[in-house]
C-alpha cells in the first residue's frame, strides 16, 4: 500500500503535468477513499495557478462533494491562507455545498462575512445559515454579537446582507 508521502508525490507528478485524463483518474481514486492529509492543499495549489477550467470544475466538485468529516479541517486551513478571491470564494462555497457540518468554525466564517467583499460574504452568509442547526443557543448569541459589534466594518451592499443575517439568526435564536 502506498504511503501517504507518496501518494502525495503521485498526486503532485499528476497535476503538475497537466494532464486531464490522469488528473480526472486521480480525483476519481481520491474520491473511493479518504483524501490523504495534503490531497485537499496540492489540489488548492493547482486550482489557484492553473489556468484549465476543466481541471477547475473537477478540483471544485470534488471539493464540493466531501463527505469526511476530517476534511473541514484541511478546507479551513485552506480558506486563511493568502489565496486569490476567486479560490478563496470557491473554498468558501464548497463548505455549504459539500453539506459537512462546518459549525466549529462559524466565527472564522463571521470574520470573513464581515471583512470579505459581496462575493465572500454570500458564500459565508449561505455557510452561516446552513450550519445554524448545529448551533446552540451560546454560539448563536456569540455570533450575532461578534456580528453587531463588528458592523461598522460592514459597508455598502454587505450592509443589507448582514441585516438579513442578524435577522436569521436571531429568529432561530428563538427556536
Amino acid at each position: 500500500m502506498n504511503s501517504p508521502q507518496n501518494k502525495r508525490k503521485e498526486l503532485e507528478h499528476i497535476l503538475s503535468k497537466g494532464n486531464f485524463v490522469k488528473i480526472n483518474e486521480a480525483i476519481r481514486r481520491l474520491r473511493e477513499e479518504s483524501p490523504f492529509t495534503g490531497a485537499i492543499e496540492l489540489l488548492v495549489s493547482h486550482y489557484e495557478s492553473g489556468s484549465d477550467l476543466q481541471v477547475k470544475r473537477l478540483i471544485s466538485n470534488f471539493l464540493n462533494d466531501l463527505k469526511n468529516q476530517a476534511s473541514c479541517v484541511e478546507i479551513i486551513e485552506e480558506i486563511n491562507k493568502d489565496h486569490l478571491p476567486e479560490t478563496r470564494i470557491m473554498l468558501i462555497a464548497s463548505c455549504w455545498e459539500s453539506g459537512l457540518d462546518y459549525s466549529g468554525f462559524i466565527s472564522n466564517f463571521a470574520e470573513l462575512f464581515i471583512s470579505g467583499d459581496y462575493a465572500t460574504a454570500i458564500e459565508c452568509f449561505t455557510v452561516i445559515e446552513s450550519s445554524a442547526g448545529h448551533l446552540g443557543m451560546t454560539e448563536k448569541k456569540r455570533l450575532i454579537t461578534q456580528l453587531k459589534e463588528n458592523a461598522s466594518r460592514i459597508t455598502g451592499e454587505k450592509t443589507a446582507l448582514a441585516m438579513e443575517l442578524l435577522y436569521f439568526l436571531e429568529q432561530t435564536d428563538e427556536e
